[in-house]
């Protein structure tokens, strides 16, 4: 194995002049779909959500650095016999948000957090996000951001269209608020991330039943708060002819963008994780 200087050099390379590469092959990358990394900002551990056969829960991997390599793969401890996925960690590392269909909630898939000691990597006892972010429909893909707030989509809000995306301050009790016409259409609009600079935001658009096109798109926020108009990613971002999603990011990388889907060419499983140049606003 290169040094990481090395390593880190050749990679850049990769990405900006060849096609997404898979993240951690035969470590993340499996057989199996993968979708949507969330990066410990101490660079220690990755967390995923992953689908295996039809008919078994989704559910959140993790692995960390091992002397030179990774660990094996493993479901987080808070992981359930229901349904949990979408996971992305807040800016200090010290709580994991994540969708579950798991009894107790609000209905459909909620919003929940679960507290994590940054030194030991430990996890506590996951809490629902309460009403005001869950409805009897299901939300999906809870994004934190640096200033307190959390972009999530869901189809139980109202808004424009099937899955629609939102933001809320997580702290306090004021009402969600839908992300406005820029960004928000008639399909489904959801798995969104804010980029390194902290008003580009990336999402995927489409429609989820159909399978059909649904692409990473960006949208730029201005200092008025409204975003501009949406436009969709150039490659070599959006390989697939169906479905792309999962965008995240790497507060280590902040070069670098992260999402998934179906490019068999690419990838082993039936959804890859790959990573890419991130796009320049």
């Amino acid at each position: 194995m290169p040094p990481p200087a090395v390593a880190a050099i050749v990679l850049a390379g990769l990405l900006a002049s060849g096609p997404p590469v898979p993240l951690l092959p035969g470590v993340v990358d499996s057989p199996d779909t993968e979708v949507r990394p969330a990066f410990s900002p101490d660079g220690r551990c990755v967390l995923w959500g992953s689908i295996g056969a039809p008919k078994t829960p989704w559910r959140i991997l993790q692995t960390c650095r091992d002397g030179a390599g990774w660990s094996r793969p493993e479901a987080v401890s808070f992981d359930g016999p229901d349904n949990d996925f979408d996971p992305a960690f807040s800016p200090d590392g010290r709580t994991v948000y994540f969708f579950s269909n798991r009894p107790g909630g609000q209905g459909g898939d909620d919003l929940y957090a679960v507290d994590r000691n940054p030194a030991t990597g430990a996890f506590g006892t996951p809490r629902n996000l309460g009403p005001r972010f869950n409805t009897p429909g299901d939300e999906w893909a809870p994004s934190p951001t640096a200033d307190g707030r959390l972009i999530f989509s869901s189809d139980g809000h109202g808004g424009l269209g099937k899955q629609d995306l939102f933001e809320g301050e997580l702290a306090g009790d004021a009402p969600v608020r839908g992300l406005g016409p820029e960004v928000n259409g008639p399909l489904d609009d959801f798995d969104a991330t804010f980029l390194a600079d902290g008003r580009t935001l990336v999402f995927s658009s489409g429609d989820l039943k159909a399978e059909t096109r649904v692409t990473l798109n960006s949208a730029r926020r201005g200092d008025d708060g409204r975003f501009g108009p949406r436009k969709v990613l150039a490659a070599p971002i959006n390989c697939s002819e169906a479905i792309n999603n999962g965008p995240a990011v790497d507060p280590r990388r902040p070069g670098v963008l992260f999402y998934s889907a179906y490019c068999p060419a690419l990838g082993p499983g039936r959804m890859d994780i790959f990573e890419a140049p991130a796009p320049t606003p």
